[in-house]
């Protein structure tokens, strides 16, 4: 089975996004200062920002320093009362500017996300929109955080829960979604009435920094927003420490978030972690075949792979599993590979070598063991960053393919028989974020709604995000949710009052 080939593209010899980033309106968005206690800070030592397609560099960024994170702590301590004190309705109307902001700088702040993180421009355009929509989520949210009168056993006596900021809160980003990851926390929290500390992944800090200078210019007061670059480990350290951090919420591997929730230990922050994926897409023959494709497509080659929700094991009945096998690769076959600025891109570059280093080391392993594998033949036409968008079929349980997150454009297809099989086969692994059903048999739907271990279900479908819904997964995917109701309660604390003696 042959894939078509992509038509390689020669790039200019000037970066794209240098070209584009030189002519953005927005100027001042590839300063690279970091804003710390309300002043733009520019430090002494600097960072480079690449291009991950081609290795230039496209900006510099402020280094700043554990001094300097120690600095932001206190500025959001004394920022606190008086941020807590606002109404939720004032705290609402700057969450509402700020995301104005964003969709009229939408189209500048899209080519800063490509630019520095690789993924093609029209789904940039998207995670502007989508992250923008959690501030206007959180902003009408944050007037909800109703507490309860509870029915007292006590004669004479009124109980009431009020819902509380919990203070100073810390989020530690990643780099597949810049600019959503950060309005998904920030959003919740200021919400909340929690002045918040952003640390941006070192790898995509202009998008963070524009949207900070985005969220001064809505109005969000001195030491409310801060956000700070540097080196991951130096900057993390003083807010593991600092007891006046309460909060802490992470998105980014499962490796990293076992170290940030022992570091929390000693001060006890409350903890969200958003971690990796591993996700099963079932697919069974009594599905529309047409439609599965399309699902696994989506749901596999979203942000070039790069995506925690990514679909990484596709189990296909065995009565639909050749046909299915044929259909995908002629799909993956029209993907084209390249710049993620040219607007034919479908597949831009991993954002760090890596991350495509893991992706062929997953390919041989497979192809090793067994598996055949179909790939669009690149010909050495782009960087190293990139990958090949390939398909390996009859991948079985022992290749690392089907253990561990692959967070790139390879698909795994495993064949199965029946619907106990792959139950247990899908629930085999320590990963809980998401996963897939396809079927048009409904009391199966529910059955296996009920059965596969996971914090989101898609069933018939590939998309089902968004501000409204509770981000998160089970077992070492994560703790704690994202969006909805259940992410602005990471921020706030339940206090129980009991008022006695109201007989007189």
């Amino acid at each position: 089975m042959a894939l078509l080939p992509v038509r390689p593209r020669k790039l200019p010899s000037v970066g794209p996004a240098t070209q584009y980033l030189q002519n953005l309106s927005r100027r001042d968005f590839t300063v690279g200062a970091a804003l710390v206690d309300g002043c733009w800070v520019s430090g002494e030592q600097k960072d480079t920002v690449v291009d991950p397609a081609n290795g230039d560099e496209i900006a510099e960024v402020a280094h700043c320093s554990a001094a300097d994170m120690n600095r932001a702590i206190s500025a959001a301590d004394r920022s606190f009362p008086a941020w807590r004190a606002l109404l939720p309705s004032q705290r609402g109307a700057i969450l509402r500017l700020w995301a104005s902001l964003m969709l009229a700088h939408a189209e500048e702040l899209a080519i800063l996300v490509t630019s520095e993180q690789g993924k093609p421009l029209a789904e940039a355009r998207q995670e502007i929109i989508y992250g923008a929509g959690f501030l206007d989520w959180f902003a009408a949210e944050g007037e909800r955080a109703y507490g309860e009168t509870i029915p007292s056993h006590k004669i004479g006596s009124l109980l009431q829960v009020r819902m509380q900021p919990i203070g100073i809160a810390a989020a530690v980003t990643p780099w597949n979604f810049p600019v959503a990851m950060i309005t998904r926390k920030a959003g919740a929290a200021l919400a909340a009435g929690c002045p918040i500390i952003v640390k941006p992944a070192p790898e995509t800090p202009l998008s963070a920094l524009a949207l900070a200078r985005l969220a001064e210019e809505a109005g969000i007061p001195r030491g409310v927003l801060q956000v700070l670059v540097g080196n991951p480990v130096e900057l993390s350290t003083p807010l593991l420490r600092d007891a006046r951090i309460r909060a802490l919420s992470f998105t980014g591997s499962t490796e990293v978030g076992r170290l940030l929730l022992e570091g929390s230990a000693d001060t006890i922050k409350k903890v969200s972690l958003e971690l990796g994926g591993h996700a099963p897409f079932l697919v069974f023959d009594d599905v529309d075949l047409r439609k599965a494709v399309e699902g696994a497509m989506a749901a596999k080659f979203a942000t070039s792979g790069q995506d925690c929700l990514a679909a990484n094991r596709i189990y296909v009945q065995s009565g639909v599993y050749n046909a299915f096998v044929a259909a995908f690769a002629e799909a993956i076959g029209q993907l084209k590979v390249g710049h993620g600025l040219d607007p034919e891109t479908d597949i831009g570059p991993m954002t760090k070598a890596s991350v495509a280093n893991k992706c062929r080391a997953h390919i041989d392993d497979a192809v090793k063991k067994g598996a055949k594998a179909f790939s669009i033949d690149q010909k050495g036409s782009l960087g190293s960053n990139f990958v090949s968008p390939t398909l390996l079929s009859d991948v079985t349980e022992e290749m690392v393919i089907a253990r561990e997150e692959t967070f790139g454009p390879v698909a795994a297809v495993l064949p199965f028989s029946s619907e106990e099989e792959v139950v247990v086969r899908a629930n085999a692994n320590e990963m809980g974020l998401a996963g897939y059903i396809y079927t048009d048999n409904l009391r199966r739907a529910l059955r296996l709604s009920e059965q596969i271990e996971c914090g989101m279900l898609g069933v018939n479908t590939a998309s089902f995000t968004g501000p409204p819904i509770p981000f998160g997964g089970w077992k070492q995917s994560g703790l704690g949710r994202e969006g909805s109701r259940y992410g602005l309660a990471e921020y706030m604390e339940l206090k129980y009052i009991c008022f006695g003696d109201l007989a007189g």
